[in-house]
This record gives C-alpha cells, structure tokens and sequence, in this order.
C-alpha cells in the first residue's frame, strides 16, 4: 500500500505559519507540517534573507521522514526552489500563485527592477543590502476576497519582510529536476494573473482558482481539494 505523503506549507513574504490554520482543517488526516521564514517578522535588525529562508526549508523537508509534497506560496517560491534540488523525498512542489523562478532570478529582477508601488521600502543606506519593507494596502492587495472579519484579524498579524530576501539571486532550480504544479489565482492583485501564467510555462501541470492572492483564507476547502489530488498525481 502506498503512502499518503506529507505536506509541507511554506507561506510567503510578511506572513508566517499562521495562514495556513484554515487549510489544514480541511486536511485532518494528512500530515502536514510548516516553517515560519526567517525574512519575514517584526523585527527589522533580525530579518534573515533569501538563503536563510532556503535552508530553513531544506531542513524541514529533511526532518520529514518519507515521500513529501511542498507547496509554495508567493516569495515562498524563491527558497523552496533554491533550496530542494537535492531533496530526494520531495515527490512534487506545488507553486501558489509563487514564484517558480529560474537560476540568477530575483524577486526583484523578475518585477523589472522596479518595487510595486504597495511595496513601502526602507532601505539602510550604511549597511548594504540591509532593510525592510512594509506591505501597504494589504486588504487590497492580498485578500480581495477574504471575509473582512477574517481579512482584518490577517492584516494585524502581517510582519515586515527584508528586503535582501526580494534581491539575492537563486542559484539552483529545483523545478528544473522535481515534478511541478502552479495555481494560478485568476483575482490576484499581488502577482497579476498574467505574470503567473509565464512563471507557470515552467511547470509539469497548471491548475487555476478564482481567487485572491490568499484561497487558503478564502476558499480553503477548495485549495485542500486541489492539495489533496496532487498527492497522488
């Protein structure tokens, strides 16, 4: 008999484990587990960046003992990609409306070179690399078709995000070795549908929702369902 892989969930930039609460209820009988980034949290001196956030998933995937399937949301694209190229229990990366970026990528490459204008940064000029950002206008931006209660009780637990995280390059691409899915989210303010559809071009399989940035607060029991069949794919 085959075994259920886990799940790991891996959230993205300014948030933290807890925005999967949702989603895992609507998971009871697979084991899943998460990481908080280091990149992200309301300490701006102790923000760690992109490779600190990858090896903090390569552990995890490490500390899991079998088959594992990883699902990516938004930043989390970045460090799960840079980080899983050599994981051999990972059977699939789910990217969520993520970034599935190629090697010598950044966050910030791939936007243009120019920061989105929700994106409030604060750079320390005397340290180099050093800085935050604030996401501004969250409601808007990650959470379109959230229930306001459940939109507002997000936005009072957003962190700040380091900047050096959106700017380091990846150096490896785990796509490139290891079965991908995208979700597209057809309603997102955060990463335009369109810029999605070419990250997706690089996947195994595309799958879509019409959501917001953020399904597992909107629409949790459909993203579990979607989850749950790409488990056995």
């Amino acid at each position: 008999m085959n075994r259920t892989p886990s799940v790991l969930l891996v959230h993205g930039a300014w948030h933290g484990p807890w925005v999967w609460q949702s989603l895992v209820e609507q998971l009871p009988d697979i084991d899943i587990h998460t990481v908080a980034l280091p990149s992200s949290g309301n300490d701006p001196a102790a923000l760690g960046d992109l490779y600190d956030d990858a090896a903090v998933v390569k552990a995890a995937v490490a500390a899991i003992d079998g088959p594992v399937v990883v699902v990516a949301h938004s930043y989390a694209g970045a460090p799960v990609t840079e980080a899983l190229s050599a994981a051999e229990n990972v059977l699939r990366i789910v990217y969520l409306a993520a970034f599935q970026l190629d090697v010598g990528d950044s966050l910030f490459s791939s936007a243009g070179g120019v920061a989105p204008p929700w994106w409030e940064v604060h750079e320390q000029a005397e340290l180099k690399g050093k800085g935050h950002i604030k996401a501004s206008q969250p409601r808007e931006v990650f959470y379109g078709d959230v229930d306001p209660e459940i939109a507002e009780q997000a936005v009072a637990q957003l962190g700040l995000q380091g900047w050096a995280s959106t700017q380091q390059p990846l150096t490896r691409a785990a796509w490139q070795t290891i079965p991908s899915t995208y979700i597209i989210c057809e309603a997102d303010n955060a990463i335009p549908p369109f810029v999605q559809e070419l990250m997706a071009k690089r996947a195994e399989r595309v799958l879509r929702m019409n959501s917001s940035h953020s399904p597992f607060l909107s629409q949790p029991a459909e993203l579990a369902a979607l989850i749950r069949a790409e488990l056995s794919a």
